[in-house]
């Protein structure tokens, strides 16, 4: 992936519109860019899943941070919960087409986490 190395620039429109602390871009920043809604997000991105798969692959997280991700994500129009009537209870998530969205431009940002992490950790250039 080439990536630019220009300054990147926000658009006018913008015009400090997301630095204030009122601004409702923050909060939506604040729940796609958590640690675990990137990780869901990003798990997402493949398919639909059920809660263990989730659980298994964001290694880490608690039952009450994936309930609570989840539920956050869900509400923010980005997952879709989809509860089956079945013994035992299945509960299948996915992304909703603004998730899809959304997830177009996450999985590039953790691919380059990815490929930057060791150099990055390890205090090189």
């Amino acid at each position: 992936m080439k990536v630019s190395i220009l300054p990147a620039s926000l658009p006018l429109a913008f015009s400090d519109g997301v630095f204030p602390a009122g601004c409702p871009s923050r909060t939506v920043l604040d729940h796609i860019t958590s640690k675990w809604g990137v990780l869901i997000l990003v798990s997402l991105s493949e398919g639909g899943q059920r809660w263990s798969e989730l659980r298994r692959r964001a290694e880490g997280i608690s039952e009450k941070m994936l309930a609570q991700t989840l539920k956050t994500l869900e509400r923010d129009g980005l997952v879709n919960r989809n509860a089956q009537t079945a013994i035992p209870p299945r509960v299948d998530y996915s992304l909703t087409e603004r998730g899809y969205e959304l997830s177009t431009l996450l999985v590039p940002l953790v691919t380059w986490a990815f490929n930057n992490a060791d150099d990055i950790v390890n205090g090189q250039r």
